[in-house]
């Protein structure tokens, strides 16, 4: 049996404090050894590259951005969206950033294109600063730096969770 191709896309802007911290996450996952299966993108604020790489065969998209949720900064968060039920108020909920094509329209974009898209699995960290176009913060704010190591060890865990063989028993 083939592994699945699974795509970790790491989104952010490093110009804009904690919203660097999807950028952080694939520059310490690219000194990682992953799977061939596994092919991570530092995809910064590009969401046109990031839609049309969910029109490539994958099987599974884990999407690394920061994301104001409501906790304490640092905190993590693996979200797993079932993008077929929700609405694009929800998909935005589920997202949140700010970068030029918010991933919520991406993925909208990509789901219309390709008919369908993989699982996607949201790997989000709370900031604790976010830089506005005119204010430009550069650098992760301390809790968001600590989140970083975390956010490696749980997309590694996310890898091996989604290409384990599934059993009949384990879909029921």
């Amino acid at each position: 049996m083939t592994e699945p191709r699974i795509l970790i896309a790491c989104v952010g802007n490093i110009l804009r404090g904690d919203d660097g911290f999807g950028v952080e996450v694939a520059r310490q996952l690219l000194n990682r050894d992953l799977p061939p299966h596994v092919n991570v993108v530092d995809f910064g604020i590009r969401g046109f590259d990031l839609a049309f790489a969910l029109l490539d065969d994958y099987q599974a998209v884990i999407l690394i951005d920061a994301s104001q949720r409501g906790g304490e900064p640092g905190t993590l968060y693996v979200i797993e969206p079932e993008l077929d039920q929700l609405s694009h108020e929800e998909l935005r909920a589920a997202s949140g950033t700010t970068h030029g094509l918010m991933p919520e329209q991406v993925l909208q974009w990509a789901k219309a294109v390709r008919g369908s898209i993989p699982p996607i699995h949201l790997l989000a960290c709370e900031p604790a600063t976010l830089g506005t176009d005119e204010d430009m913060i550069m650098g992760l704010s301390k809790p968001v730096e600590n989140a970083v190591t975390r956010a490696v060890i749980l997309a590694e865990h996310l890898i091996l969770e989604i290409s384990r063989p599934r059993t009949r028993k384990d879909d029921g």
